[in-house]
């Protein structure tokens, strides 16, 4: 079985044991657990309360990774029955050295398959050889520096673009070549011996590297930029264009300088998204504090994080209150207020106050590692341009190269001139040939939006996916938790006779505070929103009535507090009061009713609210013209409430997970392209379904970090629109780049086939388009 239907096979299997484990989970949110306790049946077991249930049930028998995507070029494992090799190669600048190292190393026997990280300038050789030596040798014979990287090594400093050495050097040529060139103007004689002197030594101080690896390229049989400028430096020597041949070797060496700074303001921007956290945390230990590498720190340690501080590491806040900006995790804009048990992420910055926390996760496995080791995944995959362009340029160069010959033989023969000037052509047209720019340009641009995407909080794993995100046609959105806040919030509350609605929501409150229900905390929740300083009435004799509600005596008076049956089991239901029920349940809202001994005295109903986002969310999808639909386990009268205070026309209710499934594979038959939104856990067979799936609140869930194609780090929806607007930009700027470098080239072409062009001129077109190609790209960053 090959690779690629093995991870089909398993990715299945998966999905499978998912839907099983999340059907029994589903199910929880229509009737409760037998194991729950009393107080569940305390307002009929609304599904609010179920999907909580569901929830903690589906973290609890899903285990992570076990809903990756639906195709395998989702997150690649390692091949069966491999051993790997991680190199840290410092010479391997651009996408000419890689395809180079392709070249060499995907012919050798026991290769399976190679992961490139090209700014980290890192490769990994998944391979089944007994020694990886040849590789190390293979590598070394490329004249590529290799350095074995072990497992877990950190990340080395790439050395800076241009050394002291470097700058010398491209001086040195420099003033070489321009007094070469000015020395021909003067005297007139290209071949004299102080022209010849000055191009030699202009060759000599920024060459050398190149037709080093020009010679490196033509022993391995590949028609790379190195090879066609040696080629165009000894042509030109040969014919005695001493001058044109310094200032194409300066003029290549300036050019590359330029592209690697380029290449390096990417990489800097992929660095400040990884590098956030602090190297040392502030522990307790027996007589103190002390400070520690976040290395040392164990789960469970205490830390203290002090105002302008670094959080290093994961972890759970034990005492004290604290802002905190988590912009460089989640991408939220303003800082979030954290109090005893909420969550801390690794790289977030205490902007007032003082935490102490427990660590819940060592540095290795903070969020934040986790967001690095997708980043860095995300620049291994190959975008789908990416690889059109190079399946392109590896028949687009050999073919000018024939072209090429077939100029400097067959010019002379067919035109008129001499053999010195159509060689002379046939080596500008060699150098304009280069595919460099178009090469380059795809990889600069996808890590650029990757890089933008991350600073904003929306994680995505790879080019292939940052791309597919423009042809998104329709995105089905779970709701709960997800245009919802996911949790019950009183909605409704209106007398209904001659008590006073503050006395009557006083009363329910003191009843409901003895319960643990989720409805029943709602509403005791919304009592203290409207009155904070107020204190509960003591309640006795309180009792649970399994399915009905609660009762309890208050000042000597007995109170019922429950649903639309309790209030037909006391005999005190009349047309009035169903009309009034029927009105909020039908808006997918859970009534409860206040009894006193004479009957109703007051009516509240509790539902899952939207969350304030949404509306904007669902409104620039529009606006984007794609389709959102809601996909919900919950009744349909509650999917219809929610849809229509969103505007979607398109809104299902009572869904399973396979029938979440389903809707989407639906969704993908009438739409084509179609994105699911979920929590990344209950919705794994649907986001497994997708084209794109994307995992809401992600910053908090490593499960769907594992599993997404895209995670929105926080939990707002908007970012899904985000992410499509950035898509289309990159889709726009990948198509600026092609149409840049293939219209410069044909501009080149025709002039050097006129015999206008000149070898100095070609190295201009070739890498000045490099270099609007790879500036292009790097305006994503300002986005």
């Amino acid at each position: 079985m090959n690779p690629h239907n093995q991870r089909k096979r398993v990715f299945h299997l998966h999905v499978q044991e998912k839907d099983a484990c999340c059907t029994s989970g589903h199910e929880h949110r229509h009737r409760p657990s037998p194991a729950s306790s009393a107080a569940d049946d305390h307002h009929h077991g609304h599904h609010a309360h179920a999907h909580a249930h569901a929830h903690a049930h589906a973290d609890a028998c899903c285990s992570p990774g076990e809903a990756s995507g639906s195709t395998p070029a989702r997150h690649d494992p390692p091949p069966t029955g491999t051993s790997q090799v991680r190199y840290r190669i410092d010479k391997m600048d651009c996408p000419t050295e890689e395809r180079l190292i392709r070249n060499r190393l995907e012919t050798m026997p026991g290769i399976v398959r190679l992961d490139f990280r090209l700014l980290d300038r890192e490769l990994t050789v998944h391979h089944r050889l007994a020694d990886a030596q040849p590789i190390a040798i293979a590598l070394q014979a490329l004249d590529m520096a290799p350095r074995l990287l072990e497992a877990g090594t950190p990340v080395a400093p790439v050395p800076p673009v241009l050394s002291t050495r470097l700058k010398i050097l491209l001086t040195l040529s420099g003033l070489a070549a321009v007094a070469a060139e000015v020395s021909t103007w003067t005297g007139g004689e290209e071949s004299s011996w102080l022209v010849v002197a000055l191009a030699v030594m202009s060759i000599l101080s920024a060459g050398l590297p190149i037709l080093k690896k020009g010679w490196i390229a033509l022993r391995n049989l590949t028609l790379n930029i190195y090879f066609l400028m040696s080629l165009a430096v000894v042509g030109a020597v040969s014919i005695g264009k001493w001058p044109e041949a310094a200032m194409v070797v300066f003029l290549f060496a300036v050019a590359e300088a330029i592209e690697a700074l380029s290449l390096e303001r990417a990489r800097r921007a992929i660095r400040s998204l990884t590098a956030l956290a602090p190297d040392t945390a502030e522990v307790r230990v027996a007589d103190g504090w002390q400070e520690q590498a976040v290395a040392r720190v164990a789960i469970g340690s205490r830390i203290r994080i002090r105002t302008g501080a670094r959080v290093p590491l994961d972890a759970r806040v034990e005492s004290g209150r604290a802002a905190l900006d988590q912009a460089p995790i989640t991408g939220e804009s303003l800082p979030v207020d954290k109090q005893v048990g909420d969550v801390l992420y690794a790289g977030s910055i205490v902007t007032d106050g003082v935490l102490e926390a427990t660590v819940t996760a060592v540095a290795g496995d903070s969020t934040l590692a986790r967001i690095a080791a997708a980043i860095q995944e995300a620049q291994a995959q190959r975008a789908p341009t990416q690889r059109f362009v190079d399946r392109f340029a590896q028949v687009y160069t050999p073919a000018v190269v024939a072209l090429a010959v077939l100029l400097a033989v067959l010019g002379p023969v067919l035109f008129a001139g001499t053999w010195g000037e159509w060689l002379y052509q046939a080596l500008v047209l060699l150098v304009i040939a280069c595919p460099c720019a178009l090469v380059v340009s795809t990889p600069i641009t996808v890590v650029s939006g990757l890089a933008a995407a991350a600073r904003h909080g929306i994680l995505i794993k790879g080019g292939a996916h940052l791309e597919g995100g423009r042809l998104l046609k329709a995105v089905a959105l779970d709701k709960t938790g997800t245009l919802t806040q996911g949790k019950p919030a009183l909605t409704d509350a209106a007398p209904f006779g001659d008590l006073p609605l503050a006395e009557a929501l006083l009363v329910a409150a003191s009843l409901d505070e003895h319960s643990t229900h989720p409805v029943a905390q709602a509403l005791v929740a919304g009592w203290r929103r409207q009155q904070p300083d107020a204190t509960m009435l003591p309640v006795e004799e309180f009792a649970v009535l399994h399915g009905h509600g609660v009762k309890g005596r208050i000042a000597g008076q007995v109170w019922h507090l429950g649903n639309h049956r309790l209030v037909e089991e006391l005999g005190v239901c009349s047309p009035e009061l169903e009309a009034r029920l029927a009105i909020l349940e039908n808006a997918g809202k859970t009534t409860v009713i206040l009894c006193a001994p004479t009957g109703p005295v007051a009516v509240f109903a509790v539902a899952d609210t939207l969350r304030p986002e949404s509306l904007a969310a669902v409104t620039a999808l529009r606006a984007l013209h794609v389709e959102p639909v809601m996909l919900t386990g919950d009744n349909p009268a509650t999917a219809r409430a929610i849809a229509d205070q969103l505007g979607i026309q398109d809104a299902r209710g009572n869904l399973m997970p396979e029938d979440k499934q389903a809707a989407v594979a639906e969704l993908k038959d009438r739409h084509g392209t179609v994105g699911m939104v979920g929590d990344g856990v209950n919705d794994a067979p649907a986001l497994a379904r997708a084209d794109i799936g994307f995992a809401m609140g992600a910053a908090g869930t490593a499960t769907a970090l594992e599993i997404a194609d895209v995670a929105i780090m926080d939990d707002d929806p908007r970012k899904i629109a985000d992410f499509i607007r950035l898509s289309r930009r990159v889709g726009s700027i990948l198509k600026q780049n092609i149409a840049l470098a293939l219209g410069i080239k044909i501009v080149f072409f025709a002039l050097a086939l006129a015999g206008h062009a000149t070898l100095w001129m070609a190295v201009f077109a070739d890498m000045g388009a490099s270099l609007l190609v790879v500036g292009n790209g790097l305006r994503l960053l300002r986005k």
